[in-house]
Formats: structure tokens, C-alpha cells, sequence
């Protein structure tokens, strides 16, 4: 049998409690498929449903043969795409609402932008401002934006669009620096897509206001408001082990997930290499310094920044 090819574009499905939504979020995105190639992954995570959403989601996208992964309890927005990206394998990632509001005919547009840039957000903005149908969202909206202004550095008009590209190794590296499980995740994604000076180049979508959301105007914006004033108060940083550069990531690959550290980044530099690794394998880098003839340590942001991102 021939290989299966390596994909090229992982689609990551947070979701939940979306068993009714799901498939008419799929209509809206059937007439791109094409679009996004043949090889393409479907990662769907269901963030403790309560109702049927990962069979529901098996149902819906079974014809593109989704991986889906449950959280056995709800854990928010962020820790579910979290989660789809560690177990996303193609070079580009595609962050996608499951109700597909923003009209998936942008999305060959977001991906293209990662020739250039690492992260390609959509905007819903328009003339700076994004118009939801209800007025008390949208003053929401124009708040919450001022605060992650304020908080994070994080210019953009949107920061909350529900689509969103990366390349594989910048999305891998922020999903394993980031610590926000709720709804901010976005904004703590985009601050340090900033701090590591990862080009960030949003592109222009339509959207339509779907129903049904499970944001919750009574308690969602406590929570952002305290996950955003955490962003300031966070020092960044993950275990690494210090490598010579330029090993195969073929090579490295093994090595890690036998240490103990599936998923972990590698961050090539002109001098050496950092290895990374979620902040709960620290216990696999004295196996992984010792494979890798390399010293253990933490990486902090500024040791970072300006690298190439390789996921393992």
C-alpha cells in the first residue's frame, strides 16, 4: 500500500455542548473542503459535553475520518485547543468555531497567509469595530478589546475571531506556553506570538451571529477580565534541554516521546537548539539530556524569540 501522506492542513474543532449545532456548522463548510486539500486532518475536542457532541461529531465529519478527543470534564476554550493542537500533525493549523460563524470561504485565505506570517487571525472588524446583532454583545466586545489593550500590548481590533491560522511549530509552541484554559486564550496567544516576535498578519472575514453561543455574558467577562490580568503577572517559561544545533527532527522525535515528553517544540537557533517540553514533563529532561548530549534548564520567552519552530 502506498503511504499516507503527511497533512498538510489539521482543522481544530473545540466543541462544547454543540451537539446541535454541529451539523449545520459542517454544511457551511462542506463547499471548501476541496479547498483545503485532500490531506487534510480533522482534530474535534469535546470539552465535557454534556450532551452527545463527540458521537455526534463521529456522525457529522465521519466521511473525513475526524480524530476525536474528549476532556472527561469541561475545562474551557483555550484548554481545548490546547489539546487539538498537541495531537494536530499537519504543517498548518486551522483553529475553526464548530458552528463555523465566520464563513469557511475565508479559510484557504487564512492559511495562505502563513507564507508570510506564523499567525493569521480573522478580523470581523470593521472600521475598527465588530457589530454583533445584539447591542449588549457588542459593547462587550468594544470593552473586552480596550482591556486587552491595556493588559496585553495586543493592538488588533479582534482578538476573539473564531478562526484562526498558525503554522505548526509557532501553534504547538504557544499552545504549550499558554496557560489560559477560558474563553481569553486568544489574547494570551497573540501577546506572545508578540513577545516572540512571530509576524502576526490578521486578514479580513465575514461572519454571520450564530445563536446558541456558550459564552455567557454573566460570568464570562469576570473570568477574562482576571485570566487577562494574569497575562501580566505570568513569567513564561518552559522546561528545555539546550541541544547542539541543527539535529533532525527524525531523530529527535524518538527520543523525546521514549523520555517521556510526546509533543514537545524544537526552537532552532544559530548557536544550539532548545528542546522544550510541556511544563508537566519536566521530570523527562535529566533522560533527554543525557540522549541528547545537552544540559536541562528552563527556556524563558527572550530565549525564545526570533527562532524556528519544529514540532516533534
Amino acid at each position: 500500500m502506498p503511504p499516507v501522506p503527511e497533512p498538510a492542513v489539521s482543522l481544530i474543532v473545540p466543541a462544547y455542548d454543540e451537539a446541535s449545532r454541529l451539523a449545520d456548522g459542517y454544511a457551511r463548510l462542506a463547499p471548501t473542503l476541496e479547498r483545503l486539500g485532500s490531506a487534510l486532518e480533522v482534530v474535534i475536542v469535546d470539552d465535557g459535553s454534556h450532551d452527545d457532541t463527540a458521537d455526534e461529531a463521529r456522525r457529522v465529519y465521519g466521511a473525513l475520518g475526524p480524530r476525536v478527543v474528549r476532556h472527561p470534564r469541561n475545562r474551557g476554550k483555550g484548554a481545548a485547543v490546547a489539546t487539538g493542537i498537541r495531537h494536530a500533525t499537519g504543517a498548518r493549523l486551522l483553529v475553526v468555531d464548530a458552528d463555523m460563524a465566520i464563513d469557511p470561504e475565508h479559510y484557504p485565505s487564512l492559511l495562505a497567509g502563513l507564507d508570510e506570517a506564523d499567525v493569521v487571525p480573522g478580523s470581523r472588524a470593521d472600521d475598527g469595530h465588530i457589530r454583533y446583532t445584539s447591542r449588549a454583545r457588542t459593547w462587550a466586545g468594544r470593552g473586552f478589546n480596550l482591556l486587552v489593550r491595556h493588559y496585553t500590548g495586543v493592538r488588533l481590533a479582534d482578538t476573539q475571531c473564531g478562526a484562526k491560522a498558525l503554522r505548526g511549530g509557532a501553534g504547538h509552541l504557544l499552545a504549550l506556553l499558554a496557560t489560559i484554559d477560558g474563553f481569553a486564550y486568544d489574547a494570551e496567544y497573540l501577546h506572545l506570538a508578540q513577545r516572540l516576535g512571530m509576524r502576526v498578519e490578521p486578514r479580513r472575514v465575514s461572519w454571520r451571529d450564530v445563536g446558541g453561543s456558550t459564552v455567557r455574558l454573566s460570568r464570562a467577562p469576570l473570568d477574562m477580565l482576571g485570566d487577562l490580568r494574569r497575562i501580566q503577572r505570568t513569567a513564561y517559561a518552559l522546561p528545555a534541554v539546550t541541544i547542539p544545533a541543527g539535529r533532525p527532527a527524525g531523530d529527535l522525535a524518538p527520543v523525546a516521546v521514549a523520555a517521556g515528553a510526546p509533543g514537545a517544540v524544537v526552537a532552532r537557533g544559530v548557536n544550539h537548539d532548545l528542546l522544550v517540553v510541556a511544563r508537566d514533563q519536566v521530570d523527562a529532561l535529566p533522560a533527554l539530556a543525557r540522549d541528547l548530549a545537552g544540559e536541562s534548564g528552563v527556556a524563558t520567552l527572550d530565549q525564545l524569540a526570533q527562532r524556528d519552530y519544529v514540532p516533534l
